[in-house]
This record gives structure tokens, C-alpha cells and sequence, in this order.
């Protein structure tokens, strides 16, 4: 699978315009990567999979990491680079699911905010598979929001590609987004056996006002490269 258009759709549209950090995110990565790597000389190097409109980029900058994203939307790309010119070079336009063109990399972390579970499962583990070649020994995968069979949405839409990848959406969250894919604990442990599972938790939120019921579910997920 290749980066899916309704994402460049949904950015032209002025879409799913995340401007400020995941608190998620700030929050495990206090917890579990800056403690591990404060004490190293040289800079931090980070790589965020689909970094949407650089909601999580003011973060690494105060941490003066060496930050590079990819992200697969060329408006949104386009975008950073103009308000982030010092990214300019770092900043790439790309499918994370593909050969990611960094090779000569090595990273301390590497991390997603809702961003992998939006494929199906071979992309996926295709996308795992690149991250663990591009991180150090003892580096670190953290994603977020990786969407749960919990969630009240894992029935709704079409089922595509695999059973735990859904599509076509008419309405809520994931109207018009593409294709969305939904973890239980089992298959989460499968898609990360090449990582040791340091942190795993999932959240749920269910929604009383307006009383339809609805359950927001998903995985926090801290994993680290074997030594």
C-alpha cells in the first residue's frame, strides 16, 4: 500500500490540523527516553513516521534533538519546510510503509502518533521492519494511538486487505481518512516479536454526552530494539 490520498485531501481541505504536542506523547517520552539518553554527548536522534502538520516538532526542537519526519502528503510537507525552514532538508516526502531512503541513519528514537495503524497489517509489518533497521541497538518505537478492536468504530465501515483493517467510513473520526487498522493484544505482540515490549498500555473513553455510547479505544506503545 502506498500513502493513501485522502490524507493530501483532508490537508488541503485544512483538515486534521494538529498544531500542538500529544500530550501521549510528551508524556512517554519523558517517561521512558529521555531519561535512558540525557547523559549522551552528542545530539538525540529522532525520526517521526508521519508527522501530519508538525504537531510534535516544537517538542524535539526544545529538546534539541536532531529531528527528521516523514510524511507522505506533499501539501503538508510543503508547509513545514516553509515554517520550519532549518528542517528544510529534514523534513522528507515519502511512504514510511516503503524503503525508507535513510539508511546511512541510525536513530535513538523513532515514534508515530496515529499514523502506522492508518494501513493494513502487510504494510505495517513492513513498516516495523524498516524502523527496527533504522534504529540503534537499545533504541526505542513509541506509538501512540494505535487504534484498539475496542473501539466502538472496529465494526463500523468495510472490511479491506486483512480482519483487522477497515475502510469507507460516511462518518466520525475516520470519515474520509482511508483505510484504518485495529490491534488486539495478540496481533500487537506479533507485529513487535522483533522488539522487547517495554510499555503497553490501552486506553478507553467512553462517551456519555451526547449518550450514543461511543468508546474510544487504543494502544500506547513503548518498544525497544534488542541489544
Amino acid at each position: 500500500m502506498g500513502f493513501s490520498s485522502e490524507w493530501n485531501s483532508c490537508y488541503e481541505d485544512n483538515q486534521q490540523i494538529s498544531i500542538w504536542p500529544w500530550s501521549d506523547m510528551v508524556s512517554l517520552v519523558s517517561r521512558f527516553f529521555i531519561p535512558k539518553n540525557i547523559a549522551g554527548d552528542n545530539r538525540l536522534k529522532v525520526l517521526e513516521l508521519g508527522c501530519g502538520a508538525g504537531a510534535n516538532i516544537p517538542f524535539f526542537l526544545k529538546l534539541e534533538a536532531e529531528y527528521y519526519g516523514i510524511e507522505g502528503s506533499h501539501t503538508i510537507v510543503r508547509y513545514l519546510k516553509e515554517k520550519y525552514p532549518t528542517l528544510k532538508e529534514n523534513i522528507l516526502l515519502g511512504d514510511f510503509t516503503q524503503k525508507i531512503e535513510l539508511r546511512e541513519k541510525k536513530f535513538d528514537l523513532i515514534l508515530d502518533r496515529a499514523a502506522v495503524t492508518h494501513n493494513n497489517t502487510k504494510s505495517i509489518v513492513n513498516t516495523l521492519e524498516a524502523a527496527h533497521d533504522l534504529l540503534l541497538c537499545g533504541g526505542m518505537y513509541i506509538g501512540i494511538d494505535w487504534f484498539s478492536t475496542n473501539h466502538s468504530d472496529y465494526h463500523e465501515g468495510e472490511p479491506i486487505d486483512d480482519i483487522f483493517t477497515r475502510t469507507n467510513y460516511i462518518h466520525g473520526q475516520f470519515a474520509g481518512v482511508g483505510k484504518v487498522h485495529f490491534s488486539n493484544l495478540a496481533h500487537l505482540k506479533e507485529l513487535f516479536k522483533k522488539f522487547k515490549l517495554q510499555h503497553l498500555e490501552e486506553k478507553t473513553i467512553k462517551r456519555f454526552e451526547p449518550n450514543d455510547q461511543h468508546q474510544f479505544a487504543a494502544w500506547n506503545i513503548v518498544a525497544i530494539k534488542r541489544p
